[in-house]
């Protein structure tokens, strides 16, 4: 049995009434986890709220209420690719993640995140991921470090600050007219939870992109998100009728099955850059993972 050593939180999302029991939420949350589960660590007092009373049976749903719990998982897979660090001063951390790897604890992985790995390497348990990038992406993620500075870094994001460009490999099977396109839409949760859909309604997520090369019905892609809703990248690429390839969850989901290291998505965090609201320097980095182009 893996339990991690660190608490994950779940917040209870706004619904309309009457509200669901927070076990009938979870168990629908968390469709991997069986029910018998939820019950016993309610029992064992394993669930908290924020002022770190037990959540039970009882305990009303309150939308926007966080909950805290430790991940447990029978068996943990190892994950035999490793990540780099690229930069370390007292404030943050930049570190360059190899695919499949999650930056925080999720599904079947409590230990082998980038987050605990780089605990362990650093020694720091109070390090924060200033924003993520998914399990199968690969690429730069930033951490803060020190939390009286975490502020200043994360209002990078909030203001758009900070500029993200991506790179992504798309089959195509004839060069496109085009070679740049600005995708604006909205985004929200589908079902399965973990996916997202294109919906009617004010756009919350824009992205631009470009055709930078084309060969043997594959494109080059570069990628700059402007807005940093879920799987955004993977949804717009796919809207244009650009399935990034190795994508199981767009545009169709795919049949699970245990990852293939030999195929990884081809979609890569690449490169960062923003002023260093402390120092004022001009901070870039660039990730040092390559596609298969």
């Amino acid at each position: 049995m893996g339990i991690s050593k660190y608490p994950s939180a779940v917040s209870l999302p706004r619904m309309a009434k009457p509200y669901p029991a927070i076990l009938d939420f979870l168990v629908q949350r968390f469709p991997n986890v069986e029910k018998a589960i939820w019950e016993k660590r309610m029992c064992e007092g394993k669930l908290r709220d924020e002022t770190g009373a037990a959540i039970t049976r009882e305990t009303p749903y309150l939308p926007q209420q966080k909950l805290f719990y430790f991940r447990e998982v029978a068996e943990e897979a190892l994950i035999p690719l490793q990540e780099k660090i690229l930069f370390q001063n007292d404030e943050i951390l930049v570190a360059d993640k190899p695919p499949f790897l999650p930056v925080t604890p999720s599904g079947p992985y409590v230990d082998e995140c980038l987050l605990n790995r780089l605990r362990r390497k650093t020694g720091n348990q109070d390090i924060v991921p200033l924003h993520r990038i998914d399990r199968e992406t690969t690429g730069l993620v930033l951490f803060s470090l020190n939390k009286a500075s975490r502020g200043l870094y994360a209002t990078l994001f909030l203001n758009g600050d900070i500029e993200k460009s991506y790179a992504a490999v798309a089959e195509i099977e004839q060069r496109p007219q085009e070679n740049d396109w600005l995708v604006e839409n909205r985004l929200i949760e589908a079902e399965p939870w973990f996916r997202m859909q294109a919906a009617p309604g004010v756009v919350n997520a824009r992205s631009r992109i470009k055709l930078l090369d084309f060969r043997e019905n594959r494109g080059y892609f570069g990628l700059t998100p402007i807005t940093g809703k879920k799987h955004q990248l993977r949804l717009h690429m796919s809207g244009l009728g650009f399935r990034i390839m190795h994508d199981r969850y767009y545009p169709q989901l795919l049949a699970k099955q245990a990852d293939d290291l030999e195929k990884p998505l081809q979609l890569l965090a690449r490169r960062l850059e923003f002023s260093d609201p402390i120092s004022g320097e001009k901070m870039l980095f660039e990730s040092e993972h390559k596609l298969l182009f």
